[in-house]
């Protein structure tokens, strides 16, 4: 066998060897592979812009929403390469979201009146900041089809939290985040009755319907937003759009800017115009401009009303106590944006040609001279446009969203008309730069460009079609990201990015060096509540319980065996299974499925899941490890018996197999000559300075947690041996080299990580 193995490895490496010298006949320069392809030099600068080596690592993360796939999409910044999907309001099957009975639990949490909701419209995220900075310790996220919020933990981007809107009918504006996470901010879109379940005709539109401004309250200790603290702003039937928190001077404000401030009701099947021509017809609509700060105390002193249970500052209120102003803003604006030096607020009108910096000095000067030109229908002061502006400087058809650089004053405002991104100063009102992008730009995005501390260099469009960038899949386009590079004076397009998946419709991106997340849990963890799985188990305590027909097994997942290998239960018993991956090796995730049953759950190391159904089919049903998690990863799987009731065994004992004492001795040899190349790794790894290398030190404690599983197994197959059961005997010595096998794969993997890394050696 050993001279064969040989024989074969020689024949490999001289295939090598005649395809290596083959390939050098046929080697292209780099000029051949310029004039094959038709690229130019600045295509080749383009592509070496974006590059990233392979076991390199991009300088920027992205969070995407992924529009009506209900999830977030991450991402690298600049390779554009997807890292992850994380399912938020609607199940994910590759996580187990929505197939174990801990995700179910957060996934109900989104129940809308008792009924679950199978899908979600993700639109803008939100990164956490402290002192305006980005901090990248959670993520928020919206649906604009079911007003709902998501919390999303970064330290292992899962979702632990939704919250369902008890005042709105619809959304669009969440999620924001003030300077540091107290609130995050959701505005709502379309007007309604704030009241659940209450009818009013449209015909009383500005006496019964109601927007709003939610302020939800966070506590960054537990990482959980807290309803009863949080609160709401009653607001006129305008339709609230998007909104940002002040800063530095602007601390304690935020601003929120809306559309349809003529409050038209359409009605195309009864004659009337549509609501495009009545919600434009206005040549302004207004900015809302919020004191958040005193609001939170105005509530305390118990000023607010109850609403569905949720604390509700009326408009009058807010009025007395000066919490509540309105800016009139071009027409039809989508997005406010608020300058990282917290002294300006810029709003693009999209069917105007204007971007609108609004200084917030300005605002603040006319609140204390109370110098107002009007009042709207329902009480709230109105500042003169001419009273709150710096500047409004003409950039093109259909300015929408606005990001900053980390250049003073620079700015990026997407123009959806034109299909272009314009670059401009803010503060002394000029264009500097545009670039055509493909096509009809919504979203722009610049690195941490929502922050206090934008780090520029580079800026993705969010266009809405791509048309002709890709190669056609039917009627339905993707999505089309386009990276621009904006670290020198004129822009420069890089990279065109599909994205197949939803309406990705806003994203913020964070420097990769700010998170930190975490590469296993604590040995049983249930990572949704980020506390001890009542289910977790350790290795030796697995068992089964039958109690009347309910079933629940406590098992174990370590490479490559599920415990138990056989669960038996009569047809009609509900069936609990709490699975824990004993791992600690990074990365070693294992999956959990039973056939036919529609449950799942991905198991990264140290996690405990339950899965939860009921066995209302006899049968035989195969359940296996779904994530391919070593050389034996199919050999990783068990039986559910599900027996019919009544039923008694006819026979006694397994079926066996045929083994030999020379089977035995072949693998007890097999089982020293791997222990001596797991010491020759050993030898090597101590040699240098590994201790240097954190992934390594875990590699090299889980590879000896591996060959630990090993003690006693001698001891036991020398036993069968003894009284030459070849069967036991060799299959117990298999046991030993199965454990091996794993020490030897971390081994290697940690040894030519040390290599590739510089190691040295030790003196």
């Amino acid at each position: 066998m050993i001279n064969t193995s040989k024989r074969a490895l020689s024949l490999v490496l001289a295939a090598g060897i005649g395809l290596t010298a083959t390939a050098a006949l046929s080697t292209e320069t780099l000029q051949d592979v310029l004039k094959r392809r038709n690229l130019s030099q600045q295509d080749l600068l383009a592509a070496a812009k974006t590059y990233v080596p392979t076991g390199k690592r991009d300088e920027f993360v992205t969070f995407s929403s992924g529009g009506q796939s209900g999830q977030v999409i991450v991402y690298g910044v600049p390779s554009m390469r997807i890292l992850k999907y994380i399912g938020v309001f609607t199940p994910e099957p590759w996580q187990g979201y929505g197939y174990d009975a801990n995700s179910k639990a957060v996934l109900d949490q989104g129940k809308i009146d008792g009924k679950t909701i199978t899908w979600g419209d993700t639109h803008h995220p939100a990164i956490s900041e402290t002192n305006g900075e980005y901090d990248g310790q959670f993520l928020f996220i919206n649906d604009k089809a079911n007003p709902r919020l998501a919390v999303i933990d970064l330290r292992d981007f899962e979702t632990k939290q939704i919250v369902v809107n008890p005042i709105y009918k619809s959304e669009h504006g969440g999620a924001f985040v003030t300077t540091n996470t107290e609130y995050v901010i959701e505005a709502a879109q379309y007007p309604a009755p704030l009241e659940n379940k209450k009818f009013y005709p449209l015909e009383e539109m500005n006496e019964k319907y109601r927007g709003g401004v939610t302020y939800w309250k966070f506590d960054r200790k537990e990482g959980r937003i807290v309803p009863k603290d949080s609160f709401s702003f009653e607001l006129p039937p305008y339709w609230q759009d998007l909104s940002d928190a002040g800063k530095g001077p602007s601390e304690g404000w935020a601003f929120t800017n809306s559309f349809c401030a003529e409050r038209y009701v359409g009605g195309i099947e009864k004659g009337r115009p549509p609501y495009e021509a009545g919600c434009s017809a206005k040549d302004t609509d207004y900015l809302h401009v919020m004191n958040w700060k005193k609001a939170a105390e105005v509530v305390k002193a118990g000023k607010a009303k109850k609403i569905n249970g949720h604390n509700v500052i009326p408009i009058d209120v807010a009025v007395k106590e000066g919490l509540l102003f309105l800016v009139p803003e071009p027409k039809s604006p989508h997005g406010v944006d608020v300058t990282p030096d917290g002294k300006y607020i810029v709003v693009g009108g999209k069917l105007d040609t204007h971007a609108s910096v609004y200084s917030f000095e300005k605002i603040q000067a006319a609140i204390k001279a109370g110098k107002f030109e009007s009042k709207d229908p329902y009480g709230i002061p109105v500042i003169g446009m001419k009273d709150a502006l710096h500047v409004q400087v003409p950039l093109g058809l259909g300015p929408l969203h606005t990001q900053y650089d980390s250049k003073a004053c620079v700015a990026y405002t997407s123009l959806y008309v034109d299909s272009q991104v314009a670059k401009w100063d803010y503060c002394a009102g000029k264009v500097l730069d545009k670039l055509s992008v493909h096509y009809n730009i919504g979203h722009l995005m610049t690195m941490e460009g929502d922050s206090t501390k934008p780090a520029g260099k580079y800026l993705v469009a969010l266009n809405k079609l791509a048309i002709d960038r890709f190669v056609p899949v039917g009627p339905l386009h993707p999505q089309n990201h386009q990276l621009i590079d904006i670290s020198n004076d004129k822009m420069q397009l890089l990279y065109d990015m599909p994205l197949p998946l939803g309406e990705p419709h806003y994203a913020v991106s964070i420097a990769a060096s700010k998170l930190k997340p975490g590469v296993r849990y604590k040995v049983g963890t249930d990572s949704r509540t980020d506390k001890p799985h009542p289910g977790a188990v350790r290795a030796g305590e697995e068992r089964t319980e039958k109690k009347g027909n309910k079933v629940t097994v406590w098992g174990t997942l370590i490479r490559s065996h599920i415990t138990p290998e056989t669960i038996e239960v009569d047809v009609g018993d509900e069936v609990t299974i709490h699975l824990t991956n004993l791992e600690r090796a990074q990365d070693e995730t294992h999956g959990f499925t039973v056939s036919t049953y529609n449950v799942h759950a991905s198991i990264e190391p140290g996690k405990t899941v339950s899965v939860k159904f009921k066995a209302d089919k006899e049968g035989v049903y195969p359940y296996y490890c779904t994530e391919f998690c070593s050389a034996l990863h199919l050999e990783m799987m068990g039986y559910l018996l599900v027996k019919p009731k009544g039923w008694k065994p006819t026979k006694v004992g397994l079926a066996k197999g045929t083994y030999t004492e020379a089977d035995y001795k072949a693998t007890v040899k097999k089982v020293a000559d791997t222990q001596a190349i797991i010491d020759s790794v050993v030898a090597y790894i101590t040699s240098v300075n590994y201790k240097d290398f954190p992934d390594v030190v875990a590699m090299v404690e889980d590879a000896f947690d591996q060959l630990g599983k090993t003690k006693g197994l001698k001891e036991k197959h020398e036993a069968f041996a003894a009284k030459k059961d070849w069967e036991q005997a060799n299959l117990w010595a298999e046991q030993i080299w199965q454990y091996q096998v794993k020490t030897a794969d971390l081994g290697l993997r940690a040894k030519t990580y040390l290599e590739q890394n510089g190691a040295k050696k030790i003196k």
